[in-house]
């Protein structure tokens, strides 16, 4: 008998079935060690000497292949095929050589790309040894990655409170979302006017033409910038005469895009599925790994971490067959395609992400897959089968006419497009996704008849005014291309990466495009006045190249750490001796926008609208930045810092003001201006109460009637019709809420907390409880999100209680993390605050459910990948890192 080890217990079940009897295959749940987020975890003085800590899980899981291999005649190494692939499949080895199991026993290193019979047996009987390059590759970037974060960290504690971690590619790819948001905040808006003509044919067909020239001179576009020249340029053509010059027809062709990369499909996912990036790869790894079908597990697609955009030969093969057999021989091209990628370090060490089948059909596997799941496999063989099938066959049509009035001429164009054959378009349209662009320019509607020589009549002539538009937000998915495009880290990172910056508060997701918080800007600026050099993109996409020169054998790993720590440590020793005063005027000038918003009233942006005579300067506090004045004390105004805002917030001081007498109580109300933003108060001392101002709402908003409703929740609205208990309403950590025994529902807006009535408080109370189970003996709290079934039954549920937000499955409850998004939890995550939460159970009832959990876990790659709080991505390996570093 044979043992392989594999990453994934549900792979692992999977293989078993193809090798039979002869083999027995362990799940080594992803990575089986890391480095301890402690000094002295990489020893640069040592020749960067490494120490490696196993956790009590993955101990657990080693001594079982341990006990396997014993009594094994040979050990198969078969984890994913990439470089975290093999550094797993090394540190399996590495374990088991100091357990002295092995012996003489024959050691095999197997990759497969697909989880299919043929491609397991086809690799078993093709083993090699683990490719140590590939190792050295894993080696360096993790030791990186840990100097980086660890060294730079507390740099960022010491000198700029209120920040929690930089990375090598987690604080580049923020540079970015930052680098963006300064061009917003630095674009001047220029006008210009776009000027048609509706025209009719002598057939009275009609049709409209933009003006392309004037004056002899071709207008470039926005080139009409007033609209006096608008006006004028609209009068010749309201008194010109039209005739068709020429009329030109040509067929153009569009050829299909590639097979889906990581990036490329995370963009697609993106645009039309509105997947997250995480999400995408959440669904993909179970596609990959593999599906019960009619009886068979089979994986579906193909490894989905890969920037190869090439197809294996036999897979072209299979899909030139089946667009024969599903389309017909008109949509085969004569030979087959190929392609390349343009994406900056691209390896293409991988296929492109394919079906296994191209003959299974999305229609055919609709009744084995979740919603989910079958969007996506429909996606990938769609755009899989669409690379190999016919161009697509368009004319354009092409219409230049001329407008003459009394010898003063202008010159139109009118364009218009058929698709004569569609080809690749019967299967996948290439709609403009985010980050991806179709190949021809606007998609413009047939022309109707037209003539060269004929005269035109004149229906009405538009002249509109626009202004140019800043340029937009980053997606997630046009983010993950641009980091693809500069070569910054690599495709198993990119979600990793965003995920990192989103859980730090660095950014946040606002309707799909990524905003950089306050915190996040500071880092920034911080990093590019200080460590230009590590946030360059040019010097990080450089770094990748060596790296992947260590993974081709070409660059000896420890060598790029010599050069790399050389330079980065006396940058460190540097900003000992920096001043915080040097910091702060750093970010002064850097960050003059957020700082120091625009006043409305035009005045000096610098200057205190308190006393009137002090400068504002950011200042640094025990929980971050925050603006000040720089007549402290006798001036103590100061303003929270917030990307939002506008300006508004600086007439708060810390003065309280008066908006009058409480109705019921007597007391004084008064808006102040807290650590965490404005607030109002009534009364003084300990027993005073406070609101703080809800989102949307601005201190110059407030008023005493907005102040006396605030201070007067929560409000009751009645008595539950059914229950006879009091549903009251109020305003929450995660915004406004109704509330009844126990059971919380959303509202939509603050407005509703003052408004709601008892009909529709008990309706929107009724629509929560139906999503949610009920509990024993008491009223069910409002689920918010249903992640899916547990691995080992049951469903896994996010809900709202009355302590805040936590996740359920079965008697296990779980409160999520302070600041975590309820909507933005993942089947992962909740995965292991289940498994912790039963862990921390303590009687016979939690140590049963804490079995039971690990059970569970032992059935899902994922889940015990997130367990283990470890990524495949030097990325996710920083957020531990990061993570256990702010607690300590």
């Amino acid at each position: 008998m044979n043992v392989v080890v594999v990453e994934s217990p549900s792979k692992a079940k999977t293989i078993n079935k193809y090798l039979g009897p002869g083999y027995k295959v362990l799940a080594s749940f992803g990575h089986v060690r890391d480095l301890p987020a402690k000094d002295g975890s990489v020893r640069p003085d040592e020749d960067f000497e490494m120490s490696w800590e196993v956790d009590s899980a993955s101990a657990k899981r080693m001594k079982d292949i341990a006990d396997a291999v014993k009594s094994a005649d040979g050990l198969i190494l078969a984890t994913d095929p990439d470089r975290e692939g093999e550094a797993i499949s090394w540190h399996v080895l590495d374990l088991l050589k100091k357990k002295k199991v092995l012996g003489d026993k024959p050691v095999k290193r197997v990759a497969f790309n697909a989880i299919t019979k043929k491609a397991v047996l086809e690799a078993i009987a093709h083993p090699r040894d683990i490719d140590t390059s590939l190792v050295d590759a894993y080696l360096a970037r993790r030791a990186l990655d840990y100097l980086v974060g660890f060294n730079l960290s507390p740099v960022l504690w010491r000198k700029l409170p209120g920040a929690r971690s930089a990375g090598r590619v987690q604080s580049v790819t923020l540079r970015l979302v930052c680098d963006r948001e300064n061009e917003i905040e630095r674009f001047i808006s220029e006008e210009y006017w776009n000027i048609s003509a509706l025209l009719k044919t002598p057939r009275g067909d009609e049709f409209e033409a933009r003006l392309v020239s004037a004056d002899g001179k071709r207008l470039a576009p926005k080139a009409v910038g007033n609209g006096e020249e608008a006006n004028r340029l609209k009068a010749l053509l309201d008194g010109a005469a039209y005739v068709v010059d020429s009329i030109e027809a040509k067929p153009v062709k569009r050829n299909p895009s590639p097979p889906f990369t990581t990036s490329t499909l995370q963009q697609a996912a993106s645009s039309k599925l509105g997947f997250s990036a995480s999400r995408t790869m959440q669904v993909a790894q179970k596609l990959y790994e593999g599906v019960d079908i009619g009886g068979e597990t089979v994986g579906l697609i193909t490894y989905m971490r890969t920037d190869g955009v090439q197809m294996a030969p036999e897979a072209i093969e299979a899909s030139r067959l089946a667009i024969a057999s599903q389309f017909g021989d008109r949509y085969l091209p004569e030979k087959p395609r190929f392609y390349s990628t343009k994406a900056k370090n691209a390896q293409e060490a991988h296929e492109a992400i394919r079906p296994t089948d191209f003959n299974r059909t999305p229609d055919q596997v609709r009744r084995f897959l979740d919603g989910d799941m079958l969007r996506l496999y429909d996606l990938v063989w769609k755009r899989g089968i669409a690379s190999q099938m016919a161009s697509a066959e368009i004319e354009r049509t092409t219409a230049e006419i001329t407008a003459d009035n009394g010898g003063q001429k202008a010159g139109l164009r009118a364009t218009g497009s058929v698709i004569r054959f569609d080809g690749f378009i019967a299967a996948y349209t290439d709609a403009k996704e985010d980050g991806e662009q179709t190949d021809d320019g606007d998609e413009d509607g047939r022309l109707p008849e037209i003539n060269a020589r004929e005269n035109l009549a004149k229906q009405k002539i538009n002249a509109s005014q626009h202004f140019t538009e800043p340029p937009p937000r980053y997606s997630e998915a046009s983010l993950i291309k641009k980091m693809e495009e500069l070569g910054i880290g690599r495709p198993s990172t990119y979600a990793a990466t965003v995920t990192t910056l989103l859980d730090r508060d660095y950014i946040t997701n606002d309707k799909r495009k990524l905003i950089p918080q306050a915190k996040g800007r500071l880092v920034t600026a911080f990093l590019e006045s200080f460590f230009t050099r590590y946030v360059g993109y040019d010097f990080t996409a450089s770094l990748e190249e060596k790296l992947d020169q260590v993974s081709a054998g070409e660059v000896n790993w420890k060598d790029v750490l010599r050069d790399f720590w050389k330079d980065f440590f006396a940058q460190i020793e540097e900003t000992k001796e920096l001043r915080v005063t040097n910091v702060l005027d750093a970010l002064n000038e850097e960050l003059a926008p957020l700082v120091f918003p625009k006043r409305e009233d035009g005045g000096d942006p610098r200057i205190c609208q308190v006393c009137g005579t002090g400068k504002l300067s950011l200042k640094l506090g025990k929980y971050g930045a925050f603006v000040g004045c720089s007549n402290y004390p006798e001036c103590n105004f100061t303003r929270q810092l917030s990307s939002d805002s506008n300006g508004e917030e600086a007439a708060v001081s810390n003065e309280p003001q008066a908006l009058g007498k409480d109705p019921h109580t007597g007391e004084e109300i008064t808006l102040r201006s807290g650590r965490f933003g404005p607030y109002v108060q009534r009364g003084d001392g300990k027993e005073a109460k406070r609101s703080s101002l809800p989102k949307g709402w601005t201190p110059s908003t407030i008023d005493h009637e907005k102040a006396v409703a605030l201070l007067s929740l929560p409000r009751d609205i009645g008595a539950h019709p059914e229950s006879g208990k009091m549903i009251s309403t109020g305003l929450g950590r995660y915004g406004p809420f109704v509330l009844h025994d126990g059971t919380y529902a959303n509202l939509e807006s603050i407005e509703d907390v003052f408004s709601i009535g008892l009909n529709r408080a008990v309706s929107v109370l009724a629509d929560k409880q139906s999503k949610a189970g009920a509990g024993r003996g008491r009223t069910a709290a409002a689920s918010l999100k249903e992640l899916g079934d547990h691995p080992d039954g049951g469903p896994i549920t996010v809900r709202d209680g009355r302590y805040g937000p936590y996740v359920n499955w079965g008697k296990v409850n779980a409160t999520l993390p302070k600041g975590k998004d309820p909507q933005s939890v993942t089947v992962e995550e909740a995965l292991v605050l289940i498994s912790e939460r039963a862990a921390k159970g303590g009687t016979a009832k939690g140590k049963a459910t804490k079995a039971k959990t690990t059970k569970a876990a032992a059935k899902s790659e994922d889940g015990a990948k997130a367990t283990k709080a470890k990524a495949k991505a030097p990325a996710k390996s920083k957020t531990k890192t990061a993570a256990k570093a702010k607690k300590g």
